[in-house]
């Protein structure tokens, strides 16, 4: 193994770039475990349209995948749907969707570790009931706390594709011996009275529950930036990640309402311990008694490792979002500190890991999977709202994918999957509310503590609720300030002195690079269209070749410093002094770096023929304007004086640098 394989993956950067089958390992886990432990409830409140309802959460899944691959292709950072949600809303907005997204990650973890056990309980029976199931579970969610604080490896992530295949491979063994031994249509159809077995009401919330299942989107979303996926690739994946998810849930429902009949308006699988392991139920239901036997020995340890590796890839997302509102300043810097010698964020791996733990003592399943359903359905109904929003904000980006089925509407593009993803989670997050009491109770509440650590955090430094404000990860480490820019924003207007820029910008980014993994210089080229036209009309040819040329070359300077990546964009904007600061404020760069317009041969201001202050015969309107609004610090690169020598013999005048 090499070293950069061992190296672990919550730090600032993974050393080793993911493949598609980690992504597919990602996703797919979460459908895959949720089957363990989830199907029991839904059966009970589905009935014999268990299937229909896993059909229609199939359907639900392709169209929050295809949201979630967009969204995070769109813009590659940690985090999923609160990253989606800061670039088409603010923070605050962004905020309410990590937070919702860390309840059911502590969620995912309790409900796991405490499913395991019963699973375990195939080898050992103690292990699923009374003080023995309570320790195993407790014990479980240690481990998983331990092995995140020592930081989750690329070669781990490798082996959970490893487990997924095989775990798939066994779920559709599972399905075709059923359907080969067990399954019936007399018995799957005749227990059906729609309205009344089951309710309307019973229905609605037993698709809701399968939302349990997307889990695994969020968690892979969080790898964004450090997955190698081509655009092909992203479209295979959403193919491949939809088709399994279906199968599997679709057969399995089929297979327990028919291996483990219907009668009298209930299944065996709502109650009992058939309720907390329910494909062990399906699988003793199977003849041969030997079979039956094997199998239940095969599910017992697959379903297992798969709800432990799920806790696992449940608190590397965690850790990866606390990460992210940490370094934006949503969360206490003390909560997202990090680990000083495993980078990891040790403080809120731990928090986690008591909360869950305390969520485990209750052993109340149904509980916790409508709290998650809360927590999920409000992320995803934002992921939906956000996606939809970008194609407005940014038409012009670069979509790695961009899902299919548009709809031109209002000088833009609506992507109707995502529409209807919006509308869907948002009509079944309110009926989880109005069905749930403890989603009506402990959703609210969560989200009430949240909104009130934020406003007082925020308020208490200053900062903005609705702006970005972000800090290095140095200070997640407690270690002493320095001047330096890990994230930098430069104007480039295809002058000669845009090259000072860049190597300027290159200097204070590689400093801060050398210590934090890499630093980010934002180029940016900013298309001022006059009011005479609307803000899309078409740019002059001629315009977009000199701002491709700029921008090419802009990297290229960039990125002859070490460890200095450049990443290159184009706004449209009626001032260019505004664009510039509303780009800075939206991406929270820690620095504007700028060049001061052309010096005025007058000096003095107006006494002696200027215009305005001493100041402005300086500075024009555009850098005026940034050192005035700007969010973040300006260094302003000046431009050579007309008569001053150049006593290198360079061909360039004197550049001062002036921070703001």
């Amino acid at each position: 193994m090499s070293p950069e394989s061992r190296r672990p993956v919550i730090g600032p950067a993974i050393q080793r770039r993911l493949g598609s089958t980690a992504l597919f390992a990602i996703v797919y886990s979460g459908v895959a475990s949720s089957v363990y432990f989830a199907l029991g409830v839904i059966v009970d409140h589905a009935l014999g349209l268990t299937p229909f309802v896993f059909v229609v959460v199939g359907l639900y899944f392709l169209i929050t995948t295809m949201t979630y691959v967009e969204g995070a292709s769109l813009h590659q950072e940690r985090a999923g749907s609160t990253v989606f949600a800061r670039y088409a809303f603010n923070e605050l907005v962004s905020f309410v969707a990590g937070w919702a997204v860390l309840l059911d990650y502590v969620i995912l973890m309790a409900i796991s570790a405490f499913a395991a056990t019963n699973y375990l309980a195939a080898f050992w029976a103690p292990a699923g009931r009374g003080e023995v199931e309570l320790v195993l579970a407790l014990a479980i969610i240690a481990y998983v706390a331990i092995v995140n604080v020592r930081g989750i490896t690329a070669s781990r992530i490798g082996r959970l594709g490893a487990l997924s295949i095989a775990e798939l491979a066994l779920q559709l063994l599972v399905i075709l011996l059923g359907v080969a031994m067990v399954f019936d249509v007399d018995t799957l159809l005749d227990p059906i009275e729609l309205g009344v077995a089951p309710g309307w009401g019973d229905l609605l919330f037993a698709c809701t529950l399968g939302t349990v299942a997307l889990i695994g989107v969020e968690s892979a979303s969080g790898l964004a930036g450090e997955v190698v996926v081509g655009r092909r690739g992203l479209r295979r994946h959403v193919a491949s990640v939809t088709v399994a998810g279906v199968i599997t849930y679709a057969g399995m429902g089929l297979i327990a309402v028919t291996a483990l009949p219907i009668v009298g308006g209930s299944s065996p699988l709502g109650d009992g311990t058939l309720r907390e392991a329910p494909v062990l139920g399906i699988v003793g239901a199977f003849e041969p008694a030997w079979l039956a036997e094997a199998l239940r020995y095969a599910v017992g340890a697959m379903a297992s490792l798969m709800l432990v590796m799920m806790a696992v890839s449940a608190m590397l997302g965690l850790s990866r979002l606390a990460y992210s509102l940490a370094t934006n300043r949503q969360i206490p810097s003390a909560i997202g500190r990090l680990h000083p010698t495993r980078s990891t964020p040790y403080v809120i791996i731990v928090v986690a890991a008591l909360l869950a733990a305390a969520l485990v003592l209750p052993e109340d399943l149904d509980l916790l999977i409508g709290i998650y359903a809360f927590g999920a359905l409000l992320a995803f109904t934002l992921a939906h709202l956000s996606v939809c929003v970008l194609r407005y904000r940014e038409p012009h980006r670069d979509r790695p994918y961009k899902m299919p089925f548009s709809l031109r509407l209002g000088g833009g593009e609506l992507p109707l999957p995502a529409a209807l993803g919006a509308a869907v989670s948002a009509g079944a997050w309110v009926s989880v509310i109005v069905q749930h009491d403890g989603a009506r109770i402990v959703g609210p509440a969560w989200l009430g503590v949240g909104l009130l650590l934020y406003v007082v955090y925020r308020r208490a430094d200053g900062n903005p609720l609705l702006g970005r404000v972000r800090i290095p990860e140095r200070a997640l480490r407690h270690e002493e300030p320095e001047i330096e820019y890990g994230s930098i924003l430069v104007p480039v207007f295809g002058r000669p002195l845009d090259d000072d820029i860049m190597q300027t910008a290159g200097r204070l980014a590689g400093e801060a690079g050398e210590d934090e993994g890499g630093a980010t210089i934002e180029a940016l080229w900013v298309f001022e269209i006059p009011l005479s036209l609307p803000i899309d009309a078409s740019v002059p040819d001629e315009q977009l070749r000199r701002a491709r040329q700029a921008l090419a070359r802009a990297k290229a300077v960039g990125e002859e410093y070490e460890d200095v990546e450049v990443a290159t964009a184009t706004v449209r904007a009626r001032r260019a002094g505004h664009a510039i600061v509303e780009e800075a404020r939206r991406r929270g760069v820690e620095a504007i770096v700028l060049a001061a317009e052309e010096p005025s041969r007058t000096r003095g201001g107006a006494l002696l023929g200027g215009r305005g202050r001493p100041l402005d015969v300086l500075l024009g309107d555009v850098t005026k304007y940034v050192l005035d609004k700007a969010p973040c610090r300006v260094v302003l690169t000046a431009p050579p004086a007309p008569r001053s020598p150049d006593p290198q013999g360079t061909g360039r005048g004197s550049a001062p640098i002036v921070p703001r």
